[in-house]
């Protein structure tokens, strides 16, 4: 049985409630990743991934110095380092979501992305079936 802790990237860069979408979007550049969590005071607090920033600020024509605040998504599923990687595809799929906080508590101690469970043989199949359903429902949205 495989555990998040196994296959979750540690080293996650993050922005925080003082800075805008603009700095958002840069670090988003220069770590070529489509999602940065949110922390304030080692607090996760948010997400804010490319596609929020297109529907949330460029389409209602905010401007890019907007605060985090107003753009990034509150409301977010979490996992810890104990959580089994099966029960994370589950969670991703059942919410449409690519990229999972791992979470301490209150604080954020890593991610976990469907790319992670792509590189990972035993999770192949879950990685698969995360995807299947995410593009699934992407797909059926777009219509």
């Amino acid at each position: 049985m495989e555990m998040i802790r196994d296959i979750m990237t540690d080293q996650v860069e993050s922005c925080s409630l003082l800075d805008n979408v603009y700095e958002v979007a840069v670090k988003m550049k220069e770590l070529n990743v489509g999602a940065v969590p949110i922390v304030d005071s080692e607090k996760l607090v948010g997400m804010i991934t490319d596609r929020d920033i297109v529907l949330r600020c460029v389409a209602e024509k905010h401007p890019a110095s907007s605060k985090v605040e107003d753009i990034m998504s509150s409301h977010l599923v979490t996992v810890t380092r104990d959580t089994e990687a099966r029960e994370a595809a589950r969670l991703m799929a059942e919410h449409q979501i690519r990229r999972l906080p791992v979470v301490e508590g209150d604080k954020l101690v890593g991610i976990v992305s469907l790319g992670d469970f792509a590189v990972r043989h035993l999770t192949d199949d879950q990685a698969g079936e995360a995807l299947t359903d995410i593009s699934k429902h992407e797909t059926e949205a777009q219509h």
